[in-house]
């Protein structure tokens, strides 16, 4: 149904009088005309004014199989002329346990019982009081293990216990009195490694971080917890080979949990459907979101292993229940879509036809390094990080105030991209669905968005 000129203005108006966004300075965001996105289809989203835009971020990382997919769409309405909700407290539902056994047959062998949520940040937050109250009860616990080692450049989300996690200052610091506290160690970053050192000669050295801290704290720590292969928010910062793997085997020898946030990186993102497949490495709690559900609905999972879940078995008096839940925890809705998504990614075989897709994207990006003020290009999978520099031979940062990764979508909305930055880091993270023609055009929209932003001398 076409939406009125009337309508469109009265809409325009109402989101700025009702709507405080996330993530944006209202301030400003009123300085510009707002997108109002109406519909989606395939990798496409239409706004009110029916401009058609690529999802080169997959409204925000969550989208697999594209918009208004047809199998999606209808395990959703099946699901509706059922039941839409019930809780699971106490009770189960179909689609919650269906959705469980399909979720532990794909996910890093291992691990063997899913409690539901409903995002990311909650995922984590489950997994941190897991770890802690299976070391305050269970006998192979140690209670002295209360607190966890997390990475800078880390963000897990934005609750209480994920911010505490988090090591993104612009994001994380007005908190601090708020958190508590937790140890923290560099995060590797090639392109400014924090020791000056350049992979691969380096060895590794960003583990002797890791390697010291629990030396000095195991018996503090009950978890180290990391995203694996690539810290989304930080700037999609990629971790070298073996990193990953260095860590797990840390946390073997030093007795400590490893809890992977894979609520970015999970469900193909990484070229496998999970990044810790990519290392041979099984965590012993993984965080889902995001994808989980193709993009369609609110749900997360953490995912334990049988050691833990055993931590909180005992007689009523005991008090070991893990008292944690939430209103809409294994929605039922949610899941028989998240259902159809892994249906989808079989039928589709999604994960050996994004190869292609990934060795396209890396010839397209090559072609970056042409631009003066392109300074690192790093891709894992479909997920891409361009990062902006004033120069490329001293790789000095952009002036903040000159919002130059702002400019840049603000010129690739003109060019029909709808693309997200990080600071000066340009993200790219279309659906796993996008066509190989579509991905030419996100990148040539990209580059040029680029060029016109920050050649303009």
């Amino acid at each position: 149904m076409e939406i009125r000129e009337e309508e469109i203005r009265d809409l325009e108006k109402a989101d700025l009088e009702c709507i405080w966004h996330p993530f944006t300075q209202m301030q400003l965001y009123r300085r510009e005309k707002p997108v109002i996105i109406e519909k989606g289809r395939g990798c496409r989203l239409y706004d009110i004014e029916g401009n058609a835009y690529l999802d080169g971020v997959s409204s925000l990382w969550t989208n697999v199989h594209g918009h208004a997919k047809a199998e999606l769409d209808e395990a959703l309405k099946a699901q509706t002329d059922l039941i839409a909700h019930s809780t699971l407290l106490g009770i189960s539902s179909v689609p919650a346990i269906r959705f469980a056994r399909k979720l532990l047959d794909v996910v890093p062998s291992g691990l063997t019982k899913v409690f539901y949520s409903d995002s990311g940040s909650t995922s984590v937050e489950i997994a941190l009081k897991m770890a802690f109250q299976y070391h305050r009860q269970s006998p192979k616990g140690n209670p002295k293990k209360t607190k966890f080692l997390s990475f800078v450049n880390a963000y897990h989300g934005d609750t209480i216990g994920s911010v505490s996690l988090g090591g993104i200052d612009l994001f994380h610091e007005m908190y601090r009195e708020l958190l508590f506290e937790t140890y923290k160690v560099a995060s590797p970053y090639c392109y400014r490694c924090p020791y000056g050192l350049d992979y691969p000669g380096c060895k590794l050295d960003c583990l002797l971080g890791v390697e010291k801290m629990l030396d000095e704290h195991h018996d503090e720590i009950a978890a180290v917890v990391l995203e694996p292969l690539v810290q989304g928010a930080a700037g999609m910062l990629m971790q070298p080979e073996g990193f990953l793997r260095g860590v797990r085997a840390l946390c073997d020898h030093y007795g400590v949990f490893l809890i992977a946030d894979e609520v970015a990186v999970g469900f193909g993102r990484t070229g496998k459907m999970f990044a810790c497949e990519h290392e041979g490495v099984t965590p012993d709690i993984l965080c889902l979101a995001k994808g989980i559900s193709g993009g369609y609905l609110p749900l997360a999972a953490t995912v334990t292993s049988e050691e833990i879940f055993d931590g909180f078995l005992g007689e009523f008096m005991e008090n070991k229940t893990f008292f944690h839940g939430h209103t809409y925890t294994g929605n039922p809705l949610a899941c028989a879509v998240a259902i159809a998504s892994l249906e989808l990614f079989e039928k589709e075989r999604i994960i050996e036809n994004l190869q292609p897709k990934i060795t396209f994207l890396k010839n397209k990006l090559a072609a970056f390094k042409n631009l003066s003020h392109v300074g690192d290009i790093r891709q894992r999978g479909l997920m891409v990080g361009i990062e902006l520099v004033a120069d490329r031979n001293t790789r000095e940062g952009l002036p903040v105030a000159d919002r130059t990764g702002h400019q840049v979508i603000l010129e690739a909305r003109k060019r029909g991209v709808m693309i997200r930055p990080l600071g000066d880091i340009i993200v790219l993270m279309p659906p796993l669905a996008m066509s190989i023609e579509e991905l030419d055009r996100l990148c040539e929209a990209t580059y040029e968005s680029i060029r016109v932003v920050t050649e303009k001398a």
